[in-house]
C-alpha cells in the first residue's frame, strides 16, 4: 500500500480528508451480511432478553455465540477495489519517494489482503449528518426486501412527473457543490443523521428488476425534443419505473410518455418571462383529435399517463370509507373506527421504580463552586482540561488553579466593569449568554463557572454565522446580492438562530460572553459594530480572555454559597415546531445530578475522561464540564473539526491517555469503524466505561454490537458499553452501569413494529422480520423515581406490556420553562395517576420526552421520542424507524445516506408523513424515481402506512444545525413555505388519505307537490324575482314610437344633427375622433352606397366588420343596416402576432358566410401582407371592401325592414366552457372571438374541433327593449356622458358601445382598453376630466389599473384625478363577481373620492346579454357569505363573516325592468326554494328566441330558449342562462317601496366539476391555490377521467416550481376536501382568458391533453 510508508498525520488537511472520503467511497454499497445480524438473530447474543407473545414473561437466551462474519467475500460500493488503489495512490504519490519511471499505483499484487480486522467493509460514507451505523440492521434490511418483493405481483407504480430539460440540467455535475461532510449530534441532526442501509442481495434486486418489467406500461413513445426531461439509455428498468401504471406487459423497455415532448415541426421554444410582460401567447392552437365530452380518451400520451393513474388508483389499497350520515349542509369527515384486532396492553399496572438511593459522601462539596475553589487552592497544577487541535496534537491545557483564578477574574469583570460606577449592567441572578465556538472548551468552561461565582445565569447558545462560513455558503450557492440582501439570506440559512434570539429576548439576556476568535469571526457593518441578527436583542458583547479584563482586587473573593433553588443556568432546547425553550435548572439540582453521576458512574478523582460530545448542552455538558470538576477529573475535549480528519482521534486519545471514560454517540463509534484499519497501534484495556450519548435510540444497536465486534481484539471488553438516556428537562434519566461481572449480559428486547404502532409490547408471529431490537438504557439513576404513563389525555400509568412516556421524579431535574408557566405546569408538575385516578405521588413528575418501558430488573427500554412521533390514523410511528426503513432500501446510489429529514405535517385532521432526502448529483432522474418508488413501497410492507409526499432535494441545501446535523424543525418551515425547491417530488395522497367524506349519494327524485309541501312547511318561498314592470313606468321616451334602430338614428340626425354622441380617446387622452347624430348618420348612408355599388350586396347578405375598437366600427354597423346587410364584428388580427390571430379571423368569417370583407386600409395591408399568406389562403378571401375611400352620393333609399324579427347582426361568442355559442337573441346572433388575453393582447385559443354553430335571431321590437331597459336602469338621456372601456365585439360590451347611445341620445367616451396598456391611467383620468357618472368596464381594465396604479395615487391625485362624482363604476362579465378584484379597487382608489359604494357588477349572458345591471336609483349591492361546504350539496346557507369556509359573494346587480327570474333544478326544471342553489332561469322581452343553428339542433334549442317548469307555473316560457345562483331578499327597499331580492351568481353550470357526488366550482379551488404561494400567479382547475387537474402558473425561478405540488395538494385537500390528481406548472401568459378576463379552462384542458402546454412540471400524484 502507498500509504504504508508514509505518516498519515504528516499529510496536508486536505489530503487527509480526500484520503477519508475515499475510504468511505469504496464502501458506500457494501453489503448487509457483512455485519453481525440484529432483531431476531440479535436475541442469541449472549444473555438477550427476548419478549414473549404473553406480556409479563421475559426469557432470558443463554447461547453466547455471534453470528460469524462473512470475511471472505468482497463487496465494492461505488467504486472497485482497484479504483480505490489508484486514487489513493495517485493522490498520496506527491509525497513518496519514488524512482523515475515507476506510476503511483500499485500492481493488484502488492495491495494489503483484506483480513477481517482491515476489511473495507466497515467504510461507510460519512457524507453528512450523524448516527450513520445506527440504522444499519440486516433482519430489517431483509424485510423490506420481502415487503417489495410482495409488489412484485401487485403490478403497481407510480407515473414519473414531467420536467423540462432546463430544470433537470440545473443538477447536472457542472453546477454541484459537493456536500458539507459534517455530522452533527442526534438532537443537533433532528432525530435524523448519517444513517446506513443495507444493500439488497443481487437476487433482491433482480428480483426488483422483474418487478418492474412485470410492471411496465405499454407506451412505446420516447421523448425525442429538447425539453422533455433526460433519458437514461442504460438501464431498462429505470426507464421503465417511468410509466407502470398499466397491466399491460411489453418487451421493449421504452422512455415514458412526456407532455412536454412532440414532434418538432410543432415545438414552441419558451423563453420566461421577465418582469411584468403582457400575456403571453399560449403554446396551443388546435387540437383535431380532440374530444372535448367528458371521460373520451383523446390521442395523446398525457391522456394516456393520466389514464396509467387512474388504473392504478382503481386498484383498492386502502379499506373502502365507512357508511355514515351526511348532513346536506356539512361534510363530515371519515372518523378513524378502531381496529378490532388490535393488540391491546394485558400486562398488569405497573408501578413506580425507584433508583438506588443516592449515597452521602463527606467529602462531597456542599457546591459545584466550592469543589472548584478546592482543586483550584489543593491541586492548582492538576489537569482539568486539554483541548485538541486539528492535527490532533495538545493545544492548550487547562489547570484547576488556571480555571480558579480566570472564573473569579470573569466573575469580578461581570459584577463590576459593565455599566457604570453607579449602577451595573449585570447584577446576581440576571441572565447573560455564553457564546464559543465548538473548539474551545476551555474558554466557555471559565466563562461558565465565572458566571457561577458571579450568581448571574449564564445560557450556552451556539455561535451565528462567522464571516468565513458566511463567505462560504454565499459562494456555494453562486448568488450575488447586495450586502444587506446577503445578510438576510444567511440569517435565513442559519437555521434556528432566529429562535434563539427569541429565547434570548424572553430571558432578559443583554450581555454575550464570548472568545476573542469568536468576536472577531462575527458579522460587523461598515463602522466595526457587530450586526444585530434578526429576532435578537441588543447585545453587549464581552470578551472573556484575560488579557482583555482586570484584575480583582486582592481583597475580593466571590461568595460561596451552598446549593440553593437559585437558578444555576438555563440551557434551550429546540422542539418539533421549531422553537426554542429554555429549561431553567436549578444549583441543588445541578448539584445533585452531578452527585448522581459520580455514584452511577463511578467516577473518582483524577480519573482522565474523553468527551467528544457537545461540552454546551446535555451529555456533553453534565459529564466534560460539571461532574469532572466535582471529582477532579481530566477531560481530553475532542473537537469536531478534529473529527472530521481524523474520525479515530477519540479512540486515539483514549490509549494514550490511558482514559477510563469516553462520552461519545454512535456516530463517532462509526467513524471509528470507518477508520480503524488506518491504526495499528491501539487498545482499549484502560476504557471502563464507553458512554453512549444517544443510546436511547433504538437504532443506535447496531453501531454498538459493530463497534464492540471490531475493537474487542484492541482490548475492549463487552461490559464497558453503557448507554444512557437523557432529555433537556429530566438530565440524566438512566444509564447503564459499568460491571466488572461478565456474566451478566445487558438486556435486549425484540419488538413487533406492528404492536409498537399501537402503543404494546409483542414479538410479531406473523412478519418476523418486521421488528425492532432495542437494548437497555441501564437503571434509574440514583435517588429517582420513574414511571411510565400514556402519552395523550390524563396521565395514567401503562400496563407492564405498554409503551408510554418515561416520568422522573428528581432533585436532578430541570425546574421550569423559562417564563412558561403553562408549559411548566404540563410538563415539570406532572401527577401519574393510578387507574382509580389517585395520584401515585404528592410529589410531582417530571416529562421526559421518551417512550419505552420498563423492563424486567428495572432495566429501562427506549423506543423513540415524543418528538420524532408521528400518530397516522391513530397508530404511532416513529421518525428514526422511518428513516431506517428507507436506508435499508438499495441501491443507495441516488440519495446520500446521513441527509433525510421524517417528518409529519397535519392536512386535513390527521398527520401526514413526509420524506426529504438529499439527491446526489450524479444519479439520474429515473434513478431516483425508482428508490422513490421502492421507498414508497417498503414503508407500506413493514409499517403498513403511506407516505404522502417524498421529496429529493439537491445535495447539500437542506438547513443544518451548528454542528452539521439535519435541522428538522427548519426544513419542516421550508418544505411548508415552498423554499426547499426539490428536484424531485412524489406525493401519494390518494394512498394517505382515508378520512375524505363519504361521496354523496343522488337521492331518488321527489315529486312536485312534495317539494312544494315541503317549502311550506318549513316557511321557505320559491326563489322567483322580477325588475320594474316596464308598463307602469312613464318616461318621455321619444325612441319608442320608432321600431328600428335605423330610424331612431335617422330621427336623432334630423331633430339633433349637432348632439355628440360618440367621442374617442386615444393614449394621451386627447380627442382621436367624435361623431354627432348627423355625421353618423350621413358616414352610414356612404356605407351603404359603397356596399350596394362596390360590394353588389343583396339584402340579407352577411358582412364582416374587421376594425379596431373606435368610430370606423360604429359607422359600418349603421351603413350595414342602411343596406339592409348583417354585419358581423371581427377583432382583426394583432399586427405582431399574426400566425396565431388571423386563422381566427379566417374561421369566423368562413363560419359567419360573410360575403365581403369591410375593414380600414391599414387593416386591408395586414391582410394581405406576407406573413399573413403565410398563415392563411389570401386567395379565399371574400371582397375587402376599404372604408378610407367612401363615395360622395348618398344612397336612393334607406333600407327598412319589412318585418322586425328579421335579422340584424351577428355576434360570435366563445363561452368559458370552450363552446361556441350562438343565441337567438334579439336582433343578433351572438359567438364571442375568445381569443385576447390582456386587453390587445391576442391569445388564440379557439381549437379546431367540431364546433355546433350557432345564431339566432331578434326581433327589433325586442332590441329596442334591451335598450330601453339598459336607458331606464341607469336613467341614460341625452343629457348623460358615459365613459366605455370594453372591447366591442360581443355580449354587452357591443350593445352599449355601439347601441345604447343611438337609442337613448347620450354622449358615449370610448376607450380603447388597447390604450390602457400605454396609459394606464387614460380611464380614469377621462372620468374625472369629463365628470363623468356611470362608466362601464371589464374586469382586464380594473385588474390592470390596480396593478399598474397601485403606488401612483398621490402623483394622480396631484395631477387633479377626481373620481367623486362616479355614481356607477359597472364591471360587465359572464361570470361570478370577482368581490376581491373589486374591493382592491375600490380601496385604492378611495383616497381619489371614489365611492366604494358606487362599484358594482352585471350579469349577462347568451341567452340574454343583461339581465342585471346596477342601476341610479335603486339600493347599494349587497354582500353575503355562505357556507362553502352547504355550497356543494346545493344549499344556501348564510354564515357570518370569518366563518370557517365562508365564502363572499357579491350581488350581480339589480334585474333589470322587463325581466323575470327564477331559480330552477337544473335536473328536474322544477322551482327551487330561495334556500337552495340553481340555475337562473329568464324571462323578458328581450330573450334570445333560440339558436339558429347550421345543423339543425332544435333540441338543444328548446331546451336553452323554449323551457317550462315541470310543476307550479308551467306556462311561462323560460331561458336557461347555464348558470347556477339563488336569489336572497334583503332588507333593503327599492325604488317602488318593495323589498329588494338580490340575485347571487355562483358559477357556470357547464363549469361545475361533479366530483365524489359534490358540485365544485373552479373559481373557488383557483383562489385557494393562489393563496398557496407568492409565486403562483394564475391557475386553473378543469377534470379529466375523474381527476382534477390544477394548472398553475408560475411568476419566479423554475427552481420553484416543484415546490408549488405539495403546496397545492395540501391547499385543495385541507379547504375543499379534494385530491388533486395531477398538478401542471406552466409559465406566466399560458393559461387562455377571454377578452372580458375570464378563464378559458377548455381550452386549456385540451391543450394540456394534447401535449402542447411546453409546462416547467407536471406531477401525477398517487
Amino acid at each position: 500500500m502507498a500509504d504504508r510508508s508514509i505518516d498519515s498525520l504528516a499529510l496536508p488537511l486536505e489530503v487527509r480528508a480526500k484520503l477519508a472520503e475515499l475510504d468511505l467511497e469504496l464502501s458506500e454499497g457494501s453489503e448487509a451480511k457483512e455485519f453481525p445480524r440484529h432483531g431476531c438473530e440479535e436475541a442469541r447474543h449472549n444473555g438477550t432478553v427476548l419478549l414473549s407473545k404473553h406480556p409479563t414473561e421475559l426469557h432470558p437466551i443463554t447461547d453466547n455465540t455471534f453470528v460469524q462474519l462473512d470475511t471472505k467475500s468482497n463487496y465494492n460500493g461505488d467504486i472497485t477495489q482497484k479504483g480505490y488503489e489508484k486514487k489513493k495512490s495517485k493522490l498520496l504519490g506527491a509525497y513518496l519517494p519514488q524512482p523515475p519511471g515507476v506510476e503511483s499505483s500499485l500492481p493488484q499484487e502488492r495491495r494489503t489482503p483484506v483480513t477481517p480486522s482491515s476489511s473495507s467493509r466497515y467504510h461507510r460514507r460519512r457524507s453528512s449528518g450523524s448516527r450513520d451505523e445506527r440504522y444499519r440492521s440486516d433482519v430489517h434490511t431483509e424485510a423490506v426486501q420481502a415487503a417489495l418483493a410482495k409488489h412484485k405481483e401487485r403490478k403497481m407504480a407510480v407515473p414519473m412527473p414531467s420536467k423540462r430539460r432546463s430544470l433537470v440540467v440545473q443538477t447536472s455535475m457542472d453546477a454541484y457543490t459537493p456536500p458539507d461532510t459534517s455530522s452533527g449530534s442526534e438532537d443537533e441532526g433532528s432525530g435524523q443523521g448519517d444513517s446506513q442501509g443495507t444493500p439488497s442481495s443481487s437476487q433482491g434486486s433482480l428480483n426488483m428488476e422483474h418487478w418492474i418489467s412485470r410492471a411496465i406500461h405499454g407506451s412505446t413513445t420516447s421523448s425525442t425534443n429538447s425539453s422533455s426531461s433526460t433519458q437514461s439509455g442504460g438501464s431498462g428498468a429505470a426507464n421503465a419505473l417511468a410509466d407502470v401504471m398499466t397491466q399491460t406487459h411489453i418487451e421493449n423497455h421504452s422512455a415514458p410518455p412526456d407532455i412536454t415532448t412532440y414532434t418538432t415541426e410543432h415545438s414552441i421554444q419558451v423563453e420566461r418571462p421577465q418582469g411584468t410582460t403582457p400575456r403571453a401567447v399560449p403554446k396551443y392552437g388546435n387540437a383535431e383529435l380532440m374530444e372535448t365530452g367528458d371521460g373520451v380518451p383523446v390521442s395523446s400520451r398525457v391522456s394516456a399517463k393520466i389514464q396509467q393513474l387512474v388504473n392504478t388508483l382503481k386498484r383498492p389499497k386502502r379499506p373502502p370509507l365507512r357508511e355514515f350520515f351526511v348532513d346536506d349542509f356539512e361534510e363530515l369527515l371519515e372518523v378513524q373506527q378502531p381496529d378490532p384486532n388490535q393488540p391491546r396492553p394485558e400486562g398488569a399496572p405497573m408501578l413506580a421504580i425507584r433508583g438506588e438511593q443516592l449515597g452521602v459522601v463527606t467529602n462531597w462539596p456542599p457546591s459545584l463552586e466550592a469543589a472548584l475553589q478546592r482543586w483550584g487552592t489543593i491541586s492548582p497544577k492538576a489537569p482539568c482540561l486539554t483541548t485538541m487541535d486539528t492535527n490532533g496534537k495538545p493545544l492548550y491545557i487547562l489547570t484547576y488553579g488556571k480555571l480558579w483564578t480566570r472564573s473569579m477574574k470573569v466573575a469580578y469583570n461581570i459584577l463590576h466593569k459593565l455599566g457604570t460606577k453607579q449602577e451595573s449592567m449585570v447584577r446576581p441572578g440576571d441572565r447573560v449568554a455564553l457564546v464559543f465556538p465548538n473548539n474551545d472548551p476551555a474558554a466557555f468552561m471559565v466563562a461558565f463557572y465565572g458566571c457561577l461565582l458571579a450568581e448571574v445565569v449564564p445560557v450556552p447558545i451556539e455561535v451565528p454565522l462567522t464571516r468565513k462560513e458566511i463567505k462560504q455558503r454565499f459562494l456555494r450557492l453562486t448568488v450575488s446580492n447586495a450586502m444587506g440582501d446577503l445578510l438576510a439570506l444567511i440569517i435565513k440559512m442559519d437555521a434556528g438562530s432566529q429562535q434563539i434570539g427569541f429565547l434570548l429576548g424572553s430571558c432578559g439576556v443583554t450581555v454575550a460572553l464570548t472568545s476573542d476568535a469568536c468576536h472577531k469571526g462575527l458579522p460587523k457593518s461598515p463602522t466595526g459594530e457587530i450586526l444585530q441578527f434578526k429576532g435578537w436583542p441588543r447585545l453587549l458583547w464581552f470578551v472573556t480572555e484575560s488579557k482583555h479584563l482586570s484584575k480583582p482586587p486582592r481583597d475580593w473573593f466571590p461568595h460561596i454559597k451552598d446549593a440553593n433553588n437559585d437558578t444555576a443556568y438555563i440551557e434551550y432546547k429546540t422542539c418539533k415546531d421549531g422553537s426554542v425553550l429554555g429549561v431553567t435548572v436549578t444549583r441543588i439540582a445541578l448539584l445533585t445530578h452531578s452527585q448522581a453521576l459520580t455514584q452511577a458512574c463511578a467516577y473518582t478523582e483524577a480519573e482522565t475522561i474523553v468527551n467528544v460530545l457537545d461540552f454546551k448542552k446535555d451529555v456533553g455538558l453534565w459529564h466534560g464540564i460539571l461532574t469532572s470538576v466535582m471529582n477532579m477529573m481530566h477531560v481530553i475535549s475532542i473537537p469536531y473539526s478534529l473529527m472530521k480528519v481524523n474520525p479515530l482521534s477519540w479512540i486515539q486519545k483514549v490509549y494514550a491517555y490511558k482514559a477510563k471514560v469516553a462520552c461519545v454517540k454512535s456516530r463517532d463509534m462509526h467513524w471509528a469503524l470507518v477508520a480503524h484499519r488506518d491504526q495499528r497501534d491501539i487498545n482499549l484495556t484502560s476504557l471502563r466505561m464507553l458512554i453512549v450519548a444517544d443510546g436511547a435510540n433504538p437504532w443506535s444497536i447496531s453501531s454498538c454490537d459493530a463497534f464492540l465486534n471490531v475493537f474487542q481484539s484492541k482490548g475492549l471488553r463487552p461490559e464497558v458499553i453503557c448507554p444512557c438516556a437523557s432529555s433537556p428537562e429530566a438530565l440524566t434519566v438512566a444509564i447503564r452501569r459499568p460491571t466488572d461481572d461478565t456474566n451478566q449480559p445487558p438486556g435486549r428486547g425484540v419488538l413487533s413494529m406492528h404492536g409498537l404502532s399501537y402503543g404494546v409490547i409483542r414479538v410479531d408471529s406473523e412478519e418476523k422480520l418486521s421488528v425492532l431490537t432495542v437494548q437497555d438504557v441501564g437503571l434509574v439513576m440514583p435517588g429517582g423515581v420513574m414511571c411510565v404513563v400514556r402519552p395523550e389525555g390524563i396521565p395514567l400509568l401503562c400496563r407492564t406490556d405498554e409503551i408510554g412516556e418515561l416520568c422522573v421524579c428528581s432533585i436532578a431535574a430541570g425546574t421550569s420553562y423559562y417564563g412558561l408557566s403553562g408549559m411548566t405546569k404540563n410538563t415539570f408538575e406532572m401527577f401519574p395517576m393510578m387507574s382509580s385516578g389517585a395520584p401515585i405521588s404528592e410529589y410531582p413528575f417530571v416529562r421526559t420526552g421518551l417512550l419505552g418501558f420498563v423492563g424486567p430488573g428495572g432495566m429501562v427500554f427506549v423506543v423513540g421520542k415524543m418528538d420524532g412521533l408521528m400518530v397516522v390514523s391513530g397508530r404511532r410511528h416513529n421518525a428514526d424507524d422511518i428513516v431506517a426503513t428507507a436506508l435499508a432500501v438499495e441501491p443507495m446510489k441516488f440519495v446520500y445516506r446521513g441527509r433525510i429529514a421524517v417528518f409529519s405535517i397535519n392536512v386535513l385532521h390527521d398527520e401526514r408523513i413526509v420524506i426529504i432526502a438529499e439527491q446526489r448529483p450524479d444519479s439520474t432522474e429515473e434513478d431516483s424515481f425508482q428508490w422513490m418508488s421502492r421507498v414508497l413501497q417498503a414503508i407500506d410492507g413493514i409499517h403498513q402506512v403511506g407516505v404522502y409526499c417524498l421529496a429529493l432535494v439537491p445535495a447539500n441545501t437542506l438547513p443544518k444545525t451548528p454542528l452539521g446535523g439535519i435541522h428538522l424543525s427548519e426544513t419542516k418551515q421550508c418544505f411548508l413555505e415552498g423554499s426547499l425547491h426539490p428536484c424531485n417530488v412524489l406525493m401519494c395522497p390518494h394512498t394517505c388519505v382515508i378520512n375524505l367524506p363519504k361521496p354523496r349519494q343522488k337521492q331518488p327524485e321527489i315529486g312536485p307537490a312534495s317539494v312544494m309541501v315541503g317549502n311550506l312547511v318549513s316557511g321557505k318561498r320559491i326563489a322567483q324575482a322580477s325588475g320594474r314592470d316596464l308598463g307602469q313606468i312613464e318616461d318621455n321616451d321619444q325612441g319608442r314610437k320608432f321600431m328600428f334602430l335605423a330610424e331612431v338614428l335617422q330621427w336623432r340626425a334630423q331633430t339633433t344633427p349637432d348632439h355628440l354622441l360618440f367621442t374617442l380617446l386615444n393614449s394621451r387622452g386627447t380627442i382621436a375622433n367624435s361623431l354627432t347624430c348627423l355625421q353618423l348618420h350621413k358616414r352610414a348612408e356612404k356605407i351603404a352606397v359603397m356596399l350596394m355599388e362596390r360590394g353588389h350586396l343583396q339584402d340579407g347578405d352577411h358582412v364582416a366588420l374587421v376594425y379596431p375598437p373606435g368610430i370606423d366600427l360604429i359607422a359600418a354597423f349603421y351603413g350595414c343596416l342602411y343596406a339592409g346587410c348583417v354585419p358581423i364584428t371581427v377583432r382583426p388580427p394583432h399586427p405582431q402576432n399574426i400566425a396565431t390571430t388571423l386563422p381566427t379571423v379566417k374561421m369566423i368569417v368562413e363560419v359567419s358566410r360573410s360575403a365581403c370583407i369591410m375593414t380600414s386600409q391599414l387593416v386591408v395591408k395586414l391582410l394581405r401582407s406576407r406573413e399573413a399568406g403565410a398563415a392563411v389562403d389570401v386567395r379565399t378571401w371574400p371582397p375587402v371592401l376599404d372604408t378610407d375611400d367612401l363615395p360622395k352620393r348618398r344612397p336612393a333609399q334607406i333600407y327598412k325592414p319589412s318585418n322586425p324579427d328579421t335579422l340584424a347582426y351577428l355576434d360570435f361568442s366563445v363561452s368559458t366552457t370552450g363552446m361556441l355559442a350562438g343565441v337567438k337573441k334579439n336582433y343578433c346572433w351572438e359567438v364571442e372571438d375568445s381569443y385576447t388575453g390582456a386587453p390587445g393582447i391576442y391569445t388564440q385559443a379557439l381549437p379546431s374541433i367540431s364546433i355546433n354553430q350557432f345564431t339566432h335571431n331578434m326581433s327589433h321590437a325586442a332590441t329596442s327593449a334591451l335598450c330601453r331597459s339598459i336607458k331606464l336602469q341607469c336613467e341614460l338621456y341625452p343629457s348623460r356622458e358615459v365613459a366605455i372601456c370594453l372591447d366591442p365585439y360581443c355580449g354587452l360590451g357591443f350593445v352599449l358601445w355601439c347601441l345604447c347611445s343611438v337609442y337613448s341620445g347620450h354622449q358615449s367616451i370610448l376607450i380603447p382598453p388597447s390604450e390602457l396598456e400605454i396609459n394606464p391611467s387614460l380611464w380614469l383620468l377621462a372620468v374625472s376630466q369629463y365628470k363623468v357618472r356611470d362608466t362601464f368596464c371589464s374586469y382586464s381594465v380594473m385588474e390592470l389599473c390596480t396593478k399598474g396604479l397601485g403606488s401612483q395615487t398621490e402623483s394622480l391625485k396631484t395631477r387633479g384625478l377626481d373620481l367623486s362624482r362616479v355614481r356607477t363604476c359597472v364591471v360587465v362579465a359572464e361570470e361570478r363577481p370577482r368581490i376581491a378584484l373589486t374591493q382592491s379597487f375600490s380601496k385604492l382608489f378611495k383616497d381619489l373620492n371614489l365611492n366604494p359604494r358606487a362599484v358594482s357588477t352585471s350579469f349577462g349572458c347568451r341567452v340574454n346579454l343583461a339581465i342585471c345591471l346596477q342601476g341610479t336609483s335603486g339600493p347599494d349591492p349587497t354582500t353575503v357569505y355562505v357556507d362553502m361546504r352547504a355550497l356543494r350539496h346545493d344549499r344556501v346557507r348564510l354564515v357570518e363573516r370569518g366563518s370557517p369556509h365562508s365564502l363572499p359573494l357579491m350581488e350581480s346587480g339589480k334585474i333589470l325592468p322587463g325581466v323575470r327570474i327564477i331559480i330552477a333544478n337544473p335536473e328536474t326544471k322544477g322551482p327551487l326554494g330561495d334556500s337552495h342553489l340553481g340555475e337562473i332561469w329568464v324571462h323578458s322581452a328581450h330573450n334570445a328566441s333560440g339558436y339558429f343553428t347550421i345543423y339543425g339542433d332544435e333540441s338543444l334549442q328548446s331546451d336553452h330558449f323554449n323551457s317550462r317548469l315541470s310543476f307550479g307555473d308551467t306556462q311561462t316560457v323560460w331561458a336557461r342562462t347555464g348558470y347556477l345562483g339563488f336569489l336572497r331578499r334583503t332588507d333593503l327597499t327599492d325604488a317602488n317601496g318593495e323589498r329588494h331580492d338580490a340575485l347571487y351568481v355562483v358559477g357556470a353550470l357547464d363549469e361545475a366539476m361533479e366530483l365524489r357526488g359534490m358540485r365544485y366550482h373552479p373559481i373557488d379551488i383557483e383562489t385557494s391555490v393562489i393563496r398557496a404561494h407568492k409565486s403562483i400567479t394564475e391557475c386553473a382547475v378543469f377534470t379529466w377521467t375523474n381527476l382534477l387537474v390544477v394548472v398553475v402558473e408560475l411568476d419566479g425561478s423554475e427552481q420553484e416550481a416543484l415546490d408549488l405540488v405539495p403546496l397545492v395538494t395540501n391547499v385543495v385537500l385541507e379547504e375543499h376536501y379534494l385530491i388533486v390528481g395531477v398538478v401542471v406548472v406552466v409559465d406566466v401568459g399560458v393559461i387562455p382568458i377571454n377578452s372580458r378576463g375570464e378563464k378559458q379552462r377548455m381550452h386549456l384542458r385540451d391543450g394540456f391533453l394534447a401535449d402542447q402546454l411546453d409546462p416547467i412540471y407536471v406531477a401525477y400524484n398517487m
